[in-house]
């Protein structure tokens, strides 16, 4: 019998001895929990950011990407462009973009437009373009998407759309 109760007593926790492994815990937990919340937050921009439509092909002058609130100076060629970026340029900033299906985009100085969509995954069949010219002088060269469909481009303008079958165009606003 004494046998027995002592070997209840040693197995069973005390009260004391169960609240210190009850607190030594709390903190690992808690430690691991903010470490958890702080490797999600600085990966969450990563993860959230659209795939690249394209990349900026030259550069020169002052120019910006125009991205989330925020004006990114363009100081040399290569740096991505995604869809929902603007592209600005001032009065001595030239750029040019070529986009993934191979359509190319200049700036004249003083110049400003919005890469609003833009969609090209030919295996699955979806194709898009927008582009808005908000002002300024615009060169336009269609890639693949103007081929696959044309219906799929749409270049605007303050006062009007264009649609594009495949070509080279100007677009001047508001100049």
């Amino acid at each position: 019998m004494q046998l027995e109760a002592a070997s209840r007593t040693a197995i069973r926790p005390t009260d004391q001895a169960r609240r210190r492994a009850e607190n030594s815990s709390l903190p690992i937990v808690q430690c691991s929990a903010g470490a958890l919340v702080c490797v999600l937050l600085t990966a969450a921009p990563a993860f959230c950011q659209p795939p690249a439509i394209g990349r900026i092909k030259s550069a020169s002058g002052t120019s910006f990407i125009l991205r989330q609130d925020s004006a990114i100076p363009v100081q040399q060629a290569g740096i991505v462009v995604f869809e929902g970026d603007g592209l600005r340029t001032g009065p001595d900033g030239r750029l040019a973009v070529t986009l993934k299906d191979d359509t190319r985009v200049s700036l004249d100085p003083n110049t400003e437009l919005r890469l609003d969509r833009f969609s090209y995954a030919p295996g699955a069949g979806r194709f898009g373009f927008v582009l808005k010219v908000v002002r300024g002088v615009v060169a336009y060269v269609s890639g693949r998407i103007a081929k696959l469909s044309p219906d799929a481009i749409r270049l605007e303008t303050p006062n009007a759309i264009v649609g594009i079958r495949g070509t080279r165009l100007v677009i001047r606003v508001g100049t």
